[in-house]
């Protein structure tokens, strides 16, 4: 999209987000938020965010929800604030999409690297300075309880925010992990979203309830769990249910993908995008590429044709590395020249261990057969299978020289 349009589309991004605020218009404004903001999300595959994928998974959903019955301008214009109840699945649906979400958070974690404590050992040493209770990161045993711990929130902690008489004391140490991850990680909106997704939980009438307290009303008791009173129950549509079977069966099998994939999923990133792997990886790249055509011999840095991110993104992940190689011999192809073979020679440290090879340099990526779902052997194995803070010699990537200096340098914390 050519400017000014790209400019006025993410104004319309802000535009619609208010009217749905408001609840005016709601029907209109929140499929055109949807498509917008689908647009931008899907614009560049190096901007994949997990925060951005859960704000369109309820913008979609949010699609074919009653979300303006109540507390909505529409309601007030067009006289129906008198109805203030909808059928059971609306909430359902939005209950099991973050049960889903906060349940594979947990299990990705379940890595050899992560129960090991890393990488959190090291984000939080590099912190160590920042906070007057920082000492506490040099301990391996606090490192490992953080690793061991954020497993559990969300693996244990996601089932108990069902049950109405552990609710509320759930929701409290959720708010605590996503308040603490703010301050720690550069995470952008994701831990509030988290927040306020979470109150879905809570009775439907808590809105209403708190408002009423707030003013001096009745007391109010949110982590009950159930509404003050109840709507006659409404039949659900066979079309609304088969809609939501689909939906679930789609959010469950996505994430699960990753682990019938025959590769090293940390090493290589495959099934990494609409998986919930958030968090569990650090990762840092450094490479060029090696173009050959007609006789001649070019060395390429990717930071001449890709934007900063695009290029330490891609240099992590196979996919795009292929894409690139491919997209440098169209490049030679315009200047005239055939005969084209593109190499690269990519080093990579994961979660803090010394550097590796990650692609074969000997491999033509033009000619080389390449799979996204499977193995592609011109992706070099992992040569350390753990690495953890117990580990004998602390020394990590950054007390390595790099073999590739003058190269671009990827640092991905995912």
């Amino acid at each position: 999209m050519p400017e000014p349009w790209i400019h006025i589309a993410w104004l319309s991004v802000g535009l619609f987000a208010l009217l749905v605020m408001l609840g005016l218009f709601y029907r209109v404004a929140i499929v055109a938020l949807t498509l917008v903001f689908s647009y931008f999300f899907l614009l560049d595959q190096a901007q994949y965010l997990n925060h951005f994928y859960l704000v369109i998974l309820f913008l979609m959903l949010m699609c074919f929800l009653p979300a303006n019955r109540r507390l909505s301008l529409d309601a007030k214009l067009w006289g129906r604030e008198a109805d203030t109840t909808v059928p059971y699945a609306a909430v359902f649906i939005l209950r099991a999409q973050m049960e889903i979400m906060l349940v594979y958070a947990g299990l990705v974690k379940l890595t050899p690297d992560r129960l090991a404590g890393e990488p959190l050992g090291q984000w939080l040493r590099r912190q160590a300075d920042d906070f007057p209770f920082g000492f506490l990161f040099h301990y391996d045993w606090v490192i490992l309880a953080g690793a061991w711990g954020t497993i559990f929130i969300h693996v244990i902690g996601a089932p108990l925010l069902l049950w109405k008489k552990t609710r509320l004391y759930t929701f409290i140490v959720y708010c605590g992990f996503h308040t603490a991850n703010s301050m720690f990680f550069n995470i952008g909106i994701f831990p509030w979203l988290a927040i306020a997704a979470t109150t879905i939980f809570f009775a439907p009438d808590w809105p209403h309830r708190v408002a009423r307290f707030v003013s001096g009303g009745l007391k109010i008791l949110p982590g009950a769990g159930e509404p003050s009173h109840r709507a006659p129950v409404k039949p659900v549509s066979a079309f609304a249910l088969v809609g939501m079977g689909v939906w679930l069966i789609l959010q469950i099998a996505l994430p699960a993908r990753a682990w019938f994939i025959p590769t090293e999923v940390r090493w290589t990133g495959d099934g990494h995008r609409y998986s919930w792997r958030m968090r569990i990886y650090d990762r840092v790249a450094v490479g060029r590429f090696i173009v050959t055509a007609d006789g001649q011999r070019w060395i390429v840095d990717p930071a001449d044709h890709l934007s900063h991110r695009q290029a330490r993104m891609m240099l992590v992940r196979p996919d795009m590395i292929y894409q690139f190689a491919h997209y440098l011999k169209a490049d030679r192809e315009k200047a005239g020249y055939t005969s084209i073979a593109v190499q690269a020679d990519i080093w990579k440290s994961l979660n803090g261990r010394p550097m590796q090879r990650y692609i074969d340099p000997d491999v033509d990526l033009i000619t080389a057969p390449f799979s996204p779902i499977g193995s592609n052997s011109w992706v070099l194995p992992l040569d350390i299978p753990v690495w953890g803070v117990l580990r004998p010699n602390r020394s990590s990537w950054r007390s390595h020289e790099s073999p590739l200096a003058p190269a671009t340098i990827s640092s991905l914390t995912w």
